[in-house]
């Protein structure tokens, strides 16, 4: 069992930056990778980003490459969404999620537990 947090989100004007924080509990954080999913409003929920166990190695979809990067502290058990020249478009609630056997990083699917969400607003 993972049990995850997020915390962070906010409201910022375009051009701005916010660091979301995704606190995991349960199983040995280091033993699986974790993922950034967000929903905009009236959006399916998409993939945002991926990072390995260790932190070595990370993906992000292209509407945020370049802009998003994702890390992680496992001796804290948390993993972070750096979030910088922000876009309205960027509005959604964020989610961090815990992908446990897969190495399908991009599906939904893959990830067996998730967090509340954060939301999270870019005005322009």
């Amino acid at each position: 069992q993972v049990q995850l947090v997020e915390s962070g989100g906010g409201l910022v004007q375009a051009g701005g930056s916010l660091r979301l924080s995704c606190a995991a509990s349960g199983r040995t954080f280091s033993t699986y990778a974790m993922g950034w999913f967000r929903q905009g409003p009236g959006k399916e929920r998409e993939f945002v980003g991926r990072i390995n166990r260790s932190g070595g190695t990370t993906d992000y979809a292209d509407s945020v490459k370049g802009r998003f990067t994702i890390s992680r502290d496992n001796a804290k058990n948390t993993v972070y969404l750096q979030m910088n020249s922000l876009k309205p478009e960027d509005t959604a609630v964020y989610y961090c999620a815990a992908n446990l056997y897969s190495s399908n990083y991009y599906s939904q699917g893959s990830y067996a537990y998730w967090g509340q969400g954060t939301q999270v607003t870019v005005s322009s």
